[in-house]
């Protein structure tokens, strides 16, 4: 049964946000890995664009869902290319999703430990917090490459908790992906919110199994 969305934040005395396409725009992902990515690649081999992408999609479906996906090293030393100088380089490209940094205001003024809980690399989280002041808002933010784990994988959770000791009855969980919310909720967690609009340049995805908003803004509004 969906988490009930009325009084969700009065029953939890934690919050865990994912970032990319939960605080933070998606669409700036996007345009890195499905765009920039694919054209220095082609420019790299000196094939065209067609079958870099081709070559780069088989990479995506092996490595999804795991560590290695998340990892800029990894990508960096697999396609030979600067990963991160491509992110810096497009950094402008960096928002908040609507609502969500009004929303990481109004939340100080509940008793909750607010947590960033991201697959993000963590040279990742560093740019984004350095372009929009991110980390000022959070009790603690936790890598996954820190726990060894995706938050897709149930070591994830366990260790996370030997961190963090969170009583999974009491925390509420927000994420954009359908994979990882299931992740949570196989470790206990009740209380799960799938957003809806992750990318402000794409369609609103469709929720079937979680409690759906738009955005993080609709806990308190």
């Amino acid at each position: 049964m969906h988490t009930s969305q009325k009084n969700i934040l009065k029953k939890c005395d934690t919050l865990m946000l994912d970032m990319d396409g939960t605080i933070l725009d998606l669409a700036y992902d996007s345009f890195i890995w499905l765009d920039l990515v694919p054209k220095e690649y082609a420019k790299k081999l000196g094939i065209s664009l067609d079958d870099a992408t081709a070559k780069l999609y088989k990479y995506f479906i092996s490595l999804q869902g795991t560590l290695k996906w998340y990892s800029v090293d990894h990508w960096s030393d697999l396609l030979d290319i600067d990963i991160i100088k491509l992110h810096q380089m497009e950094s402008a490209k960096i928002q908040y999703l609507p609502g969500a940094e009004k929303f990481l205001n109004d939340i100080k003024k509940y008793d909750i430990r607010v947590l960033l809980v991201t697959n993000a690399h963590g040279d990742i989280l560093k740019l984004k917090s350095e372009v929009t002041g991110l980390d000022k808002y959070f009790d603690q933010m936790y890598v996954s490459h820190d726990f060894g784990a995706p938050k897709e994988s149930q070591l994830f959770w366990q260790n996370l908790n030997d961190t963090e000791k969170f009583d999974i009855k009491r925390t509420l969980f927000v994420d954009d992906t359908e994979k990882v919310l299931d992740s949570a909720r196989q470790y206990g967690i009740d209380s799960l919110v799938q957003i809806t609009n992750s990318d402000s340049k794409q369609k609103q995805q469709i929720v079937k199994n979680y409690l759906g908003m738009t955005g993080v803004i609709e806990l308190i509004e």
